[in-house]
């Protein structure tokens, strides 16, 4: 069956095997940044749909009415947006706690533009950010996109999508173990420079001569940059189990979905 002798039904299918591929595409992590040309995202998913377009049952679309296309149209759309929203909530959770750390470093009004977002975001996320995307790719976490491609249509094919309760429930917890997770990646600096902050209050108290507000901040800056240095292999290896994660989630998001 190739694209060229598809009946109806399965120029149905085909759209909707496409709309779903790009909705993840254009919500993913790497693939979604604007710097990756619109035509290149267009282009892959055109590609992957053709490859995909055969394993896929689209009997289920024989006979469907404009109304229920149009549903359909929008589950395709909803399930590729909660795949590529689930893999961005450990990016915007490692982003957050690279903006909690420029905070207590004093790089609360120092921001500079995110490629992938374009927002302004402290220099620490944005450095903290650089290295989950390399961490992303040097553990082929980009592979499990393919993978959920290729499962997304075996566990919910096309006019089965449904938006559960529990799915709701699953989307809601997930977005609360972003926090954990920002929690977990900022602690290591955050307790380093509380410390740190706590020792020049008392030298402050000890030594009013001095002008703490001017010795402080070099101290604090020094001492952050070197707390973010020495958790960098502690933060790898959090990513690593994380990604590893994300793709069990994603399976457990597409058996709520149908």
């Amino acid at each position: 069956m190739t694209l060229l002798n598809l009946p109806l039904s399965g120029i149905q299918g085909a759209v909707l095997v496409f709309i779903r591929i790009s909705a993840i595409l254009f919500t993913a992590p790497l693939f979604s940044s604007k710097n990756v040309p619109v035509h290149l995202k267009v282009g892959l998913a055109f590609m992957l749909a053709v490859i995909i377009v055969p394993l896929v049952d689209t009997e289920a679309v024989a006979g469907a009415t404009a109304p229920l296309l149009g549903a359909a149209l929008a589950g395709e759309i909803l399930i590729g947006v909660i795949i590529g929203f689930t893999a961005r909530l450990l990016f915007a959770a490692v982003q957050l706690a690279g903006q909690l750390v420029g905070f207590q470093m004093g790089f609360g009004i120092v921001n500079v533009i995110d490629p992938q977002t374009s927002a302004q975001v402290s220099i620490i996320a944005q450095f903290q950010n650089i290295i989950t995307l390399l961490t992303f790719l040097a553990l082929d976490a980009h592979h499990w996109f393919i993978l959920a491609l290729t499962k997304s249509f075996e566990l919910v094919p096309p006019l089965t999508f449904s938006f559960t309760n529990p799915l709701m429930e699953a989307l809601v917890g997930l977005s609360c173990d972003m926090f954990v997770v920002a929690a977990k990646v900022a602690a290591p600096v955050i307790a380093v420079l509380f410390f740190t902050s706590v020792a020049l209050g008392l030298i402050a108290r000890t030594v009013p001569q001095m002008n703490i507000f001017i010795v402080g901040f070099p101290i604090k800056l020094a001492i952050g940059l070197l707390g973010v240095g020495l958790s960098l292999p502690l933060l790898s290896t959090l990513l690593r189990s994380l990604f590893q994660g994300m793709g069990e989630d994603i399976i457990v998001l597409m058996k709520l979905m149908s």
